[in-house]
């Protein structure tokens, strides 16, 4: 029953708040006009990630409320929180979530160079470490047991994994927002897997972690009516950055499920790789906009956007539920790399077709305002 109230409560919140948002966007002059590579049509304000994150954050306060508003015997429903760091963690993970907010709407309005982005993206990461969110374990594929043992990577190799694991997710979740309902559809995908995850396959089941991937999914439910395509409302730089860190957050405090984590984000995070090299082979800055992402191209060559969209959903959905049902973690690096050859093939013929055809569009023009 909790879990279907937060999954509940999160999506009626954001759906009711989203439109109040939407019109905050559009008096504050954050609105993306068609042109460029935005192939919208209309003035479309993008401060929808503010909705998201009130919706994730409202819900995740009413959850810890809960046990001082019920009556003594409806708190048996509320599952117990075993860890004492949780609620350190999850001050870690509200917090960083704020600055996001903060941070993005600024990126919206002034559209702030890649130097300040990066150097945002750790001071995230630092709030992360600093409320117990780092990586610290790792399963060794290819024999039993962990890295450097039962005590975990050293702190001088801690910092550096964790910093470079919040800057892939953030610009990950970044560069994939480029169509209407892409990113929320994937987010609340993978929110999905990670909540079945922690209460069905983990051992011991995480009944009270599970409360904030249940929470992220209602917020992307709720939103999501209004971002489909035509899309109402753009989630802007807020709503990626706040994504991007709670789901980076989120696959780790959820008992470093980084594996369930790439295979769901496994296609958007080989299309980030591929990008940075290609550009760099071409002699371009690799944190400059363009058409050359692979929703973009896969657009140019005539797919209906509504298809391209539920096309990634359904990879994504496909390969989180191989997750589920795989146990062990040989074979999640199997189903990786089973997953790079397919996607580096449609990423090589999407490549090879639009630039056949001449299609793609890289410069600092392209790089101005949201990506849709």
């Amino acid at each position: 029953m909790i879990y279907l109230a937060t999954l509940v409560f999160a999506l009626g919140f954001t759906y009711l708040v989203t439109p109040w948002v939407g019109r905050l966007g559009l008096r504050w002059g954050l609105a993306d006009q068609p042109g460029g590579r935005r192939r919208h049509k209309g003035i479309i304000p993008r401060t929808g990630g503010l909705a998201l994150f009130l919706g994730f954050t409202a819900t995740v306060l009413c959850t810890l409320l809960l046990p001082l508003l019920l009556p003594e015997q409806l708190t048996t429903w509320l599952p117990l929180r075993n860890d004492n760091n949780e609620l350190r963690r999850l001050a870690a993970l509200l917090l960083g979530s704020a600055l996001c907010v903060i941070t993005g709407l600024l990126d919206d309005r002034f559209e702030l160079g890649n130097l300040p982005q990066y150097a945002i993206q750790i001071a995230l990461a630092v709030i992360a470490i600093s409320g117990l969110i780092f990586i610290k374990h790792v399963n060794n594929p290819f024999a039993p047991g962990l890295f450097f043992g039962e005590a975990g990577l050293p702190w001088w190799l801690v910092w550096p994994v964790t910093i470079f694991w919040f800057l892939f997710m953030i610009n990950t979740v970044n560069w994939l927002d480029g169509l209407s309902g892409l990113v929320t559809g994937v987010t609340a995908i993978l929110c999905a897997i990670l909540a079945l995850h922690m209460l069905f396959v983990a051992e011991p089941s995480q009944g009270s972690v599970a409360l904030l991937p249940m929470a992220l999914l209602g917020a992307s439910l709720g939103f999501l009516p209004h971002n489909f395509v035509p899309a109402r409302i753009f989630m802007g730089s807020t709503g990626s950055y706040f994504l991007g860190y709670a789901l980076a957050s989120l696959g780790i405090i959820g008992g470093a499920r980084l594996a369930t984590v790439m295979l769901v984000l496994g296609l958007p995070a080989l299309d980030l790789i591929w990008l940075v090299v290609t550009r760099w082979r071409r002699g371009i800055s690799p944190g400059q906009g363009g058409r050359d992402h692979l929703h973009f191209r896969l657009a140019d060559l005539g797919i209906s956007e509504r298809a391209i969209v539920l096309g990634y959903w359904s990879f994504c959905a496909a390969f989180g539920l191989v997750t589920l049902l795989l146990n062990g973690a040989a074979q999640k690096i199997t189903a990786l790399v089973m997953l790079g050859i397919l996607a580096l093939g449609v990423l090589y013929w999407a490549s090879h077709e639009t630039g056949r055809r001449g299609s793609c569009e890289t410069g600092p023009e392209a790089h101005k305002g949201n990506q849709q």
